[in-house]
Parts: structure tokens; C-alpha cells; sequence
């Protein structure tokens, strides 16, 4: 009973949840592997998700405290998905540890070269990060990222005119990414 006066109490798991799961479905959906030039694999997913997440993150900077207390828990609840899945695919409790930190590196370099591009409205400069990230063996041949690209500022575009009122409460939505 007197260790519960200790323990924090996280009024914000219902709001996270639900939008942590508008997010991720967002990321899952097939126009981005089936015409959109991502790869349907786990480091394309990879992709997805932190693109999702990156739109998110920066729709959340300027909001109220406590937007950037559940963007925050989202993208921790990201990071744990990702320990997760790399213990499920057998990684020991000994490597996790290094490729969560070379994920964590991934995520916010794309944070920033995706984040200048988006800030400048550069289509070309994002589709070239796009192209450097998510093909880095083939880039050269990777397919065009263009469209990626538009879609993204796009999505960027639809956050910025979400309420703030939609962060709080964890009901902010990415535009289905069309043909």
C-alpha cells in the first residue's frame, strides 16, 4: 500500500496507445511497398515507421507540454517495439543493446536530413535522402523516391493543420498515401 503513493501513475498510456497504433497502421499501409518504392522488408518497414514517427515528432515540437509528453512516451513505445522485435528474430540479450543504439543513431540522423529538406520544401533533397536511407547498398539504383517525397510533405502539411486539441488527445491522423 505505501509503495503505491511512489509509483507514477501514467495517465497518458490510453492516449498513446491509441495514437502509437493510428501511427504504426499508417506506416503499414501497402501503397507505400506496393507503388511507392519501399521495400516490404524489415529494414523498409523500419523505414516506414520512422518516417511516421519523424512527421509526428516534428508536428509535436511546438505543441503544448503535454503533446510533447505523449510524443515523447511514442517514441519510446517505438524504441521498445524495436528491442522487442529484435529479440524476436533472436538477437541475445548481449547484441540488442548495440543495434538499438545504431537504430537510435538511424533515427535521428534521418530526423535532421529529412528535417531540412521538409523545412526548405526541397521534393528533391528529400527524395534523395529518401533514396540514401532507405536503399544505402543501391542507391544509384534505387527506384525513384519522388513520390515518397511528395507524400511526406503532404502528411507534413495535414499534421501542421491538426489541432492541438487531435495531439492531446492522441487522435491525429497521416493522409493515406495515394497513387
Amino acid at each position: 500500500m505505501v509503495f503505491g503513493l511512489f509509483k507514477k501513475k501514467n495517465n497518458n498510456r490510453p492516449i498513446v496507445d491509441r495514437q502509437y497504433h493510428t501511427l504504426t497502421t499508417a506506416a503499414r499501409h501497402p501503397n507505400f511497398y506496393l507503388h511507392l518504392g519501399v521495400p516490404d522488408t524489415v529494414m523498409g518497414r523500419f523505414e516506414m515507421l520512422a518516417i511516421v514517427m519523424i512527421l509526428y515528432f516534428r508536428r509535436t515540437k511546438s505543441s503544448a507540454t503535454s503533446g510533447q509528453e505523449i510524443a515523447q512516451e511514442i517514441v519510446d513505445a517505438f524504441f521498445q517495439d524495436l528491442d522487442h522485435s529484435m529479440r524476436e528474430l533472436g538477437i541475445g540479450d548481449q547484441g540488442v543493446p548495440k543495434r538499438m543504439k545504431k537504430f537510435a543513431g538511424m533515427f535521428y540522423g534521418r530526423l535532421e536530413s529529412y528535417a531540412s529538406a521538409l523545412d526548405a520544401a526541397d521534393i528533391e533533397a528529400l527524395a534523395a535522402a529518401l533514396a540514401r536511407n532507405i536503399y544505402p547498398q543501391a542507391e544509384a539504383s534505387a527506384p525513384d523516391m519522388r513520390g515518397l517525397a511528395n507524400w511526406m510533405m503532404a502528411a507534413a502539411h495535414a499534421l501542421s493543420a491538426q489541432s492541438e486539441d487531435l495531439v492531446a488527445t492522441g487522435h491525429v491522423t497521416l493522409p493515406v498515401p495515394e497513387l
